[in-house]
């Protein structure tokens, strides 16, 4: 059924430009439309914040970041951001319309794909993140959800509302961000996001287009983060039989639990992909999946989500290398190191193991004792090693959030000495206590070494300046300048400001702010013009009267019934009495003139009969007495006969004698 008539946004126009054509998607965080830009006559897609998030200062940041982001990236294979704005509650993206469908569409309806079907999506996707790699950003919550593919067949990424500088600080303080079912191991440990986050979802996606389901699953989104923290994505061949070794490969290398072991970005990824394609022949790339691997699909963990931190820690109560235990581990055990010393070998992994040599076979056939003394002599040369180093080294102790110090006597304790010690802003750490380290903290190091320690200052601080009367592009580089973050801008009304100017900014000028925060501009649409009513006009004459207002006016290319005559202003949109600023458009329906209906006969009927029959039919009725009928009931005569037409809603006489 289609819902869009309730949507009260559609049929409106968006900042005196965008009119709303109908409902595309609902999300989370926004609602997206088919839309028109009136100006350019060209149709796109609007991204529009839910109002009761636009008043969420992290949420429209977010959606402005996506904005300015992607606006930076000129790519084939990337939604194009054209605009960004707000009018009254409503803050929205304009963006290039896909008509097609998603990966996630593509794979509810068909399930796994074939090997060349999936290199096909998977090379435009990586040459997309590519681009934003090599630009300074990372998308972090790559999905299926976020792959569009055109009816033309063009695929394209969409999406980059949790996008990131791959120079800033990533970690986040109590949640993670993402999509649970495609977060790195990273990501959740710590919040930390580099290209190889992005790497690692890419892998997760291809798994998914070849086996139609996802590598990792579970009854709660917990479960979820914990099998990427300490499992492995098993080779696609596992769930396909006979699918090449090639893809298992691809899987494992970017699904790699270690991100050291993974491509270090989408180029270096897309390079891996290419050269895994040229070694497959056509029987491989166009090996059909089983029917069997088209399962419904739950959506539950396919939406953004902000995550507890809590979620996803390890806790007592969950085993490193096995899942949850049965009982919580004993204090004094050992949970091990999180597998991360077998993840070094993942890109190996899917390899049966070689045959040894023969001079090898040989050697192992010499008897036992050789065996024996071999075994001895490394047992020998291991408990040598241990000795000497359970002595000498010792490890960085958790000094995180410590103040200076607390961190001095922990590193005391330890037999550690303490290094170079600096300061450094920070938004996220409480002024007088510890950023980092060097070494890091669980790093192995020698007794008596130094650590250096890095000591927040608390954020940083700047006033905003004052932007009152510049343009908007100026106002937006001297908020940069004093390294601000340009924020909403909201259009509103002014005669004193020129049009595209600043009236005032939020928070105001000179408040002291933290340094990278969005200050909201609110920009001048000069001076306001009352729309006038021009319904019923000539065109030429509504134009005419329109544009000496000082707007612009654009017909509609559909017509409507109406009372006013064929070729006439039917109606307008915004409405009389509608204040718009100067250069802003108004769109006018003409007239197919009136509704033609036919007109029921009443004559000999009852006056009372004759009324209801008309109105019934959609007609006004005025009666017609002479002196000498004042008192008469019946309908001698009507001024249109019955059966003839005549317009829907035009008066009927009937005389009474």
């Amino acid at each position: 059924m289609d819902t869009t008539l309730q949507d009260p946004l559609v049929g409106q126009v968006l900042d005196g430009r965008y009119r709303v054509d109908a409902r595309i998607a609902v999300g989370g965080m926004a609602t997206v439309y088919r839309a028109v830009d009136t100006r350019l006559d060209r149709v796109l897609a609007l991204k529009v914040m839910h109002p009761s998030l636009a008043v969420d200062v992290s949420f429209v940041e977010r959606f402005i970041r996506e904005a300015k982001s992607v606006a930076r990236l000129d790519h084939p294979n990337v939604v194009q951001v054209f605009d960004q704005g707000a009018d009254g509650a409503y803050v929205y993206l304009a963006m290039e319309y896909i008509a097609g469908c998603t990966l996630r569409d593509v794979l509810r309806e068909r399930g796994a794909l074939q090997p060349r079907a999936a290199l096909d999506i998977l090379e435009p996707v990586l040459a997309a993140l590519g681009a934003a790699h090599r630009a300074g950003f990372v998308h972090r919550d790559m999905k299926p959800e976020n792959v569009l593919i055109g009816d033309d067949g063009r695929v394209k990424v969409a999406d980059f509302g949790l996008v990131r500088a791959v120079d800033t600080v990533t970690n986040t303080t109590g949640t993670v961000l993402g999509t649970v079912s495609y977060l790195a191991p990273e990501q959740i440990e710590s919040g930390a996001a580099d290209p190889r986050v992005d790497v690692y979802a890419c892998g997760i996606l291809l798994y998914e287009m070849l086996t139609g389901v996802k590598p990792h699953d579970g009854d709660s989104p917990a479960i979820v983060l914990y099998k990427h923290l300490h499992d492995d994505v098993p080779p696609p061949s596992a769930a396909v039989p006979g699918m090449a070794y090639e893809l298992d490969e691809l899987v494992a290398s970017a699904t790699a639990r270690t991100p050291g072991v993974r491509p270090h970005d989408a180029v270096a990824l897309l390079a891996q992909v290419r050269r895994g394609r040229g070694r497959l022949g056509a029987e491989q790339l166009d090996a059909v999946p089983p029917q069997a691997l088209t399962a419904e699909h739950d959506n539950a963990g396919d939406r953004t989500s902000v995550i507890p931190r809590a979620l996803t820690s390890p806790t007592p109560g969950f085993a490193r290398a096995g899942g949850p235990p049965s009982r919580p581990l004993p204090a004094g055990e050992d949970e091990g190191d999180g597998g991360a010393a077998d993840s070094s070998h993942r890109t190996s992994r899917f390899r049966s193991p070689p045959p040894l040599p023969p001079r090898r076979r040989t050697a192992l056939r010499r008897g036992p004792m050789a065996a024996v003394v071999a075994v001895l002599l490394v047992l020998g040369l291991g408990t040598g090693v241990w000795y000497i180093n359970s002595g000498q080294f010792t490890k960085v102790p958790p000094l995180l959030a410590k103040t200076e110090r607390e961190a001095r006597d922990r590193l005391a304790d330890a037999g550690l000495d303490v290094g170079q010690v600096e300061e450094a802003y920070s938004d996220t750490v409480e002024r007088g206590t510890v950023i980092s380290t060097d070494p890091a903290v669980g790093a192995r190091i020698r007794g008596h070494d130094p650590v250096s320690l890095t000591i927040s200052k608390g954020p940083q601080t700047v006033r905003v300046p004052d932007l009152d009367g510049y343009p908007l592009d100026k106002a937006r580089s001297l908020l940069e300048d004093e390294g601000l973050e340009p924020g909403m801008v909201t259009r509103a009304f002014s005669e004193d400001v020129a049009r595209g100017s600043v009236v005032s900014t939020e928070p105001g000028k000179g408040t002291e702010v933290r340094a990278g925060s969005a200050v909201a501009l609110t920009v001048s649409r000069g001076s306001p013009v009352d729309v006038p009513d021009v319904t019923g006009d000539d065109p030429a004459d509504a134009r005419s009267e329109l544009r000496e207002a000082g707007l612009e006016v654009r017909i509609a290319d559909e017509r409507v019934t109406s009372g006013h005559d064929a070729g006439r202003v039917a109606r307008q949109s915004p409405g009389a009495g509608r204040r718009l600023a100067e250069g802003d458009t108004v769109t006018l329906t003409l007239s197919k003139g009136p509704e033609m209906i036919g007109v029921p006969d009443v004559v000999g009927d009852s006056v009372d009969e004759a009324r209801e029959k008309l109105e019934g039919a959609g007609f006004r009725v005025e009666e017609d007495r002479g002196l000498l009928d004042l008192f008469g009931d019946t309908v001698e005569g009507q001024s249109v006969a019955g059966g003839d037409t005549a317009p829907k809603g035009s008066t009927i006489t009937v005389e009474i004698g």
